[in-house]
């Protein structure tokens, strides 16, 4: 029977904790003293839904509870209230059905045990998930010609660099064919190519596979690169939903122009929704809103201004602010930074 799709139905999904705290000034070293209790609510009435075969970023400052969704999501965590099914599943009820549909990445935690070699990781995770021998020696050579993992089979899990490890974790997390790939912090310690060679197997895998990615992250630019769509998550909440494109252009929407010319700059006004940010010698910075003044425009204002005053606009970059800045702008438009 063919595994449902992973379609992920959030509603209403509320998380609390209790935390101990020692009552009134009673000092450490005293066991009996009366503990006092106060409570920390992680979610207060997430929902969102993810259909099937999309990638989706979940992101949000330290202690947003992205990290309690996750859990929850992956059926370590119960919530205190709140409905939430993956593929027809309620994660934390069906646990064991539950695990064998999903693969989980955690990128500062290994599911591949440290000192074997990763061939024999592999191996063990096939009679975990019961993966049929013809089918998982399919599955895995796949995975190793797909990531590049023919050199480090026979190495120790311990011996590996970070980036062979994680593109090992990857493989572990996929040798059972799962419909939903949740992945937290994927990169996180890597160089710029290992990042690279991640982002493009996701990508890859989403395409030819339609596995459904849930990734959650501090590396923007993993976002950016990987997510169709974009969930924020602040004080417990759902702050945004939206793609990112639309999330960019409702809250840093700006640009940047740099024009060069082949003399001074000349001194002639600039349009509505353009300000001059900085000049010097022969360059001039321009900020613009391309809602109220498309670059095409603005450009061939500079070109006609640059005419009447003799000079030539001999080059011209445009810049977006970086979605770095977009989320910056965000978290403190809504007070949610961490």
């Amino acid at each position: 029977m063919s595994t449902p799709p992973a379609r992920i139905v959030v509603e209403d999904l509320h998380k609390t904790y209790r935390i101990a705290t020692r009552a009134g000034s009673a000092p450490r070293r005293w066991p009996f003293a009366r503990r006092a209790w106060r409570s920390i609510e992680a979610l207060a009435g997430v929902g969102f839904v993810i259909e099937p075969g999309t990638i989706t970023g979940l992101i949000g400052p330290n202690g947003a509870g992205k990290s309690t969704a996750i859990k929850i999501l992956s059926g370590i965590l119960r919530p205190s209230a709140g409905h939430v099914t993956v593929g027809g599943l309620v994660p934390w009820a069906d646990r064991i059905r539950h695990v064998g549909r999903i693969g989980v990445v955690f990128g500062q935690r290994s599911q591949l045990w440290w000192d074997l070699p990763v061939a024999a990781g592999f191996a063990l995770l096939r009679d975990i998930y019961r993966v049929p021998p013809d089918r998982f020696r399919a599955r895995r050579d796949r995975l190793v010609d797909r990531l590049g993992l023919h050199d480090i089979l026979d190495q120790p899990v311990r011996q590996l660099s970070l980036g062979q490890r994680m593109r090992a974790e990857l493989a572990a997390a996929l040798l059972h064919a799962p419909p939903l790939l949740i992945l937290d912090e994927p990169t996180i310690g890597l160089d710029a190519p290992s990042k690279l060679a991640v982002r493009a197997f996701v990508r890859e895998l989403n395409r030819t596979e339609g596995t459904t990615v849930l990734l959650t992250t501090h590396d923007m630019h993993d976002v950016e690169a990987l997510a169709e769509r974009v969930i924020v998550i602040g004080h417990g909440r759902v702050l945004a939903d939206s793609p990112f494109e639309t999330l960019r252009a409702t809250t840093l929407s700006g640009r940047r122009l740099t024009a060069e010319f082949d003399g001074p700059v000349p001194p002639f006004p600039l349009p509505e929704g353009a300000t001059r940010l900085s000049e010097g010698g022969q360059n001039l910075e321009i900020g613009f809103d391309p809602a109220r003044i498309a670059a095409a425009d603005l450009i061939r204002v500079l070109t006609a201004g640059a005419g009447t005053h003799g000079v030539v606009l001999s080059d011209v970059s445009i810049t977006r602010p970086s979605i770095e800045d977009v989320i910056s702008r965000f978290y403190e438009r809504h007070g949610a930074v961490g």
